[in-house]
């Protein structure tokens, strides 16, 4: 299921004919408040979001839509202002797409969206049916600073560091016991970081792995690309209320990327 909300009727129209072909029933508003209101119906799992909207802007609906759904959200825009890409991922956006776009680049974008949300569906519906228990925390830190050449597959259900707990299956993270409610990509972000434990993950890797192609892939990675990350992993920061100067989950390496934080000895340790 897809939400197309976007007031350009030739656009509008392009975007219901490619998400069509990929498999999705699509649902098509040119307005942001009834874009809210079919989101909230549906339940979809994608939506492409126009910036411009003769109601109220996709800021806001991004905003609104994010109260009730986990959607992947595509905001679309003409503009090419750094700000409205920043401003667009910190109210709830995973993605941009920069007007004109062509019905391949649309495709690829989306076909990368599904795999990863499947990746996310199988792996919930393989711990429901085996039982698979939890993985163990991460890792003890590795000897020397390690760059990872290809981002590995999350194939646990579950990985926890510091009292964080990160689970596949039920899609649900918890920090001392508190669900902390993220979008998909921030999601996605987080588990290629705790899954890589004290391995260095680049910012370049982790736009690829949001694309769902191995690190090493070779495709072009924009600054803007490694700037949304930025912007992700503040995001991902300020809902954990993790301290970027003293982190429990999520450590710079600064000039390269990110990766987990050392594991911490609990008071009752030796």
């Amino acid at each position: 299921m897809a939400v197309v909300v976007e007031d350009d009727e030739d656009i509008r129209g392009l975007l219901e004919a490619v998400l069509s072909q990929s498999g999705f029933v699509v649902h098509a508003t040119a307005l942001g408040n009834d874009g809210v209101e079919l989101v909230k119906r549906n339940a979809p799992d994608l939506v492409t979001l126009d910036l411009g909207l003769p109601d109220i802007d996709g800021f806001e609906v991004a905003r609104r839509i994010r109260y009730s759904s986990d959607a992947h959200i595509v905001m679309l825009t003409a503009r090419t202002d750094e700000i409205d890409t920043i401003l667009g991922l910190e109210t709830g956006a995973d993605d941009f797409l920069t007007k004109p776009f062509s019905p391949r680049e649309l495709r690829a974008r989306v076909e990368a969206i599904m795999r990863r949300r499947e990746r996310h569906r199988v792996y919930g519906e393989t711990s429901a049916t085996t039982g698979a228990p939890a993985a163990p925390a991460v890792a003890e830190p590795l000897s020397g600073q390690q760059v990872a050449a290809r981002e590995p597959e999350a194939s646990t259900t579950s990985v926890g560091l510091n009292g964080l707990v990160l689970d596949s299956a039920s899609y649900c993270i918890e920090a001392e016991g508190t669900e902390i409610a993220v979008t998909p990509t921030e999601f996605a972000l987080l588990q290629a970081i705790l899954v890589g434990g004290r391995t260095v993950r680049t910012k370049t890797s982790l736009v690829r792995r949001l694309r769902d192609e191995d690190a090493d892939a070779g495709t072009f990675v924009s600054e803007a690309d490694e700037r949304s990350v930025e912007v992700h992993i503040g995001n991902l920061r300020r809902k954990l209320a993790d301290n970027a100067k003293a982190p429990r989950w999520i450590e710079t390496v600064r000039g390269i990327g990110y990766r987990a934080a050392r594991p911490r000895q609990s008071a009752g340790g030796a």
